[in-house]
């Protein structure tokens, strides 16, 4: 049995409260792997604990108790295997594009020609290549978002962690975007950990789904996303069995449920 790309083994996360108070209990006893190539998305309600799980599995805040692992190897700071991507682009306004998606190589110390190369092929494939040599405020939200992906792929990460990327976009481009990802996802076979609370997102661009419960955030239910061509979200938008899928996490979540 091969070893996983991203393994959670019992891990629970607490953070300190007011003082005096009991400490807050953000996800309890949670073990989930993700396999080399696996596309998977996490959902659940507000406060349950996403972003939690991509910050301990990218080694900026460690597990309370259990343990995050990497390839077999435990994360205990900062995992230069690991790669994120956020809402927010967080590009340097005072690079170019190109200078933007070198910065990861730079700072490993990458010679100046390879950083050029790969940030012109990885901007290339995210259609920026008519922008190279732009600064972030010459281009759009979705174009900036783009960058940002290309960035995040420069330094060839095992996994790459995605925190709503694409919830700040419009619909029609968040559609574009996710195509993009898609795509790129299949054409690399890169590991993916997407936290996101649009239904469809996760359903178009994932291999399973994990949906959590209210914090403590547990696993309560996985789906297996049965639907062909993972790279073309486009298409599974279309397909038949993407309602089914959404009703079924709408049940799971309880949303359209009364409040009494």
């Amino acid at each position: 049995m091969s070893t996983p790309r991203l393994e959670f083994r019992n891990v629970t996360k607490r953070f300190r409260s007011s003082k005096g108070a009991e400490p807050i209990t953000a996800v309890s006893e949670l073990s989930f792997t993700l396999a080399d190539g696996e596309v998977v998305s996490l959902i659940g309600p507000s406060g349950c604990g996403k972003s939690t799980l991509l910050n301990m599995g990218s080694g900026l805040d460690p597990a309370t108790e259990g343990q995050v692992f990497v390839d077999g190897q435990e994360v205990v700071s900062p995992n230069e295997h690991v790669a994120f991507m956020l809402q927010k682009d967080l590009l340097l306004p005072w690079r170019t594009i190109r200078e933007n998606v070198e910065f990861g190589l730079e700072i490993r110390g990458r010679s100046g020609r390879e950083r050029k190369e790969t940030a012109y092929e990885l901007l290339k494939k995210c259609r920026l290549g008519d922008f190279i040599e732009h600064y972030p405020h010459q281009l759009s939200g979705g174009m900036r978002q783009r960058a940002a992906l290309a960035r995040t792929l420069a330094v060839d990460p095992a996994v790459l962690l995605l925190d709503e990327p694409f919830s700040a976009l419009d619909a029609q481009t968040k559609m574009v975007l996710q195509q993009d990802l898609g795509r790129t996802l299949a054409d690399t076979g890169k590991t993916a950990l997407f936290v996101t609370h649009d239904l469809v997102e996760a359903i178009a661009l994932s291999d399973r789904v994990l949906v959590m419960s209210q914090r403590p955030g547990r696993i309560v239910e996985v789906i297996d996303i049965d639907i062909p061509d993972r790279g073309n979200p486009m298409e599974r938008r279309k397909s038949p069995k993407l309602g089914p899928y959404v009703a079924q996490l709408m049940d799971l979540l309880h949303i359209g449920e009364t409040i009494e």
